[in-house]
């Protein structure tokens, strides 16, 4: 393997002119799940990251049952080995502690796990390659060009400070919330609706193999103000522990929050058996937006689509973004390959069809309900009551973590299209 000028190892050089299928541009989970569902299906695909894995990634760290899913699906799990398995959620609030189970769902596994995204992006990125996806890391999309039948990408290889131009018949936009193709494409937020903002930093804690996850429903500033939003405490089982504040747009004020006082407020306020501090603190607190419900527009274009964060994915009611990026990476390769098959790049719409199927009713209540929350007396009522009732706080789990099933038919599947039906008309 060459060594550049700084001593740093080279990747393989990068061929001056490649054809494919499909190129992705980003290796995260939206981006490495099309990725192997393509490849999968025997299409030829190039996907171009321009960090080189393993790398830091700012997240909860925390898999849900849904999320799980997908590993499975995608043979990942087997290389879950060591990662923390956790089984439910301990939920604070207003003085009082419950303990839920992950809901049985048809389909669906009753744990999740608990794992930096330094070690799992390139577990499923390896997955992808493994199924057959040409992988390009250290190499980043420059610009892009579009004709009736193909695109035409540049791709600038960052050790080398070469350029390949890559000719593909549709192209896929993973690259996150800050996607610079994407903002080419005119994908934005459509700042009508509202967004997430979080952060989070890790801590040595005693408790780090804790078969829960723990959230504080009640988060209050040093002032003692109640905001709309959760902290969290996600053990990873290494005598670490991940630990952030999660915060919804609809709450007055919340351009003068300062996160990471929050953070530390939020931290002083934690059960003395995490053994949380200053001085527990192992990194300096990363953190941003957050955008949510499929917030994000031009979700489809001419031979492109968009997936995971760079669409906006995110669930707003909990601000779980991987499960949507795999799902979201699966349901385009789902339609790139019927439209490959057939030449047709019509079938495109179809992508937009499936998201509606899948997530349109559901973030338009969970839309509906942040900002409900956002204001402080409803968001007091609504916590305080559900924190009296083991029952209510499941039903909303299930409800919140979209673990919703279409075989088993119980309170929350009612409530949640009871719910889907009344926000039909209202705007948001």
């Amino acid at each position: 393997m060459e060594i550049n000028k700084d001593g740093a190892f080279l990747l393989p050089e990068r061929p001056t002119k490649t054809i494919c299928d499909v190129l992705v541009i980003g290796g995260g989970p939206s981006g490495a799940s099309t990725a192997f569902w393509l490849a999968s299906n025997g299409y030829d695909v190039l996907l171009v990251e321009r960090k080189t894995f393993p790398r830091e990634k700012t997240c909860g760290d925390g898999l849900t049952p849904r999320s799980v899913r997908q590993l499975i699906d995608m043979g990942v799990e087997e290389s879950l080995s060591l990662a923390h398995k956790y089984f439910g959620l301990r939920t604070r609030a207003f003085g009082k502690e419950l303990t839920l189970e992950w809901p049985k769902v048809s389909g669906l596994p009753e744990y999740g796990y608990v794992i930096t995204r330094y070690d799992l992006d390139e577990l499923v990125l390896n997955n992808a390659e493994k199924a057959g996806a040409a992988v390009w890391q250290g190499c980043e999309a420059t610009a892009v060009n579009f004709t009736d039948d193909s695109v035409y990408i540049r791709v600038k290889d960052k050790s080398r400070d070469t350029v390949s131009e890559v000719e593909a018949k549709y192209l896929v936009i993973a690259e996150g919330a800050n996607s610079r193709i994407g903002r080419s494409l005119q994908v934005k937020r459509d700042r009508q609706l509202p967004f997430g903002l979080a952060i989070r930093g890790y801590y040595s804690s005693p408790r780090s193999r804790d078969p829960y996850i723990e959230s504080q429903l009640d988060i209050r500033d040093e002032k003692g103000t109640l905001l709309p939003g959760y902290g969290w405490i996600f053990p990873l089982g290494d005598g670490r522990v991940n630990v952030g504040i999660g915060l919804v747009s609809t709450m007055a004020g919340w351009k003068e929050v300062n996160t990471t006082s929050l953070l530390n407020t939020f931290v002083k306020q934690t059960p003395s058996s995490w053994g949380l501090s200053e001085e527990s603190r192992l990194s300096e607190p990363t953190g941003g937006k957050l955008p949510m419900g499929m917030s994000s527009t031009h979700l489809r274009g001419k031979r492109y689509l968009v997936v995971g964060d760079a669409g906006g994915m995110i669930n707003p009611f909990n601000g779980e973004g991987i499960a949507y990026g795999y799902e979201s990476g699966r349901l385009a390769a789902a339609t790139l390959s019927e439209a490959i098959s057939c030449n047709d790049a019509d079938l495109l719409d179809n992508y937009l069809d499936m998201l509606d199927m899948h997530y349109g009713s559901y973030y338009k209540v969970a839309r509906l309900f942040l900002r409900l929350m956002g204001n402080q007396d409803v968001l007091k009522i609504l916590t305080s009551t559900g924190m009296h009732s083991k029952t209510v706080m499941t039903i909303l789990l299930k409800i919140m973590s979209n673990l919703m099933s279409e075989d088993d038919i119980g309170l929350a599947e009612v409530i949640l299209k009871s719910a889907s039906k009344l926000a039909r008309g209202i705007p948001g």
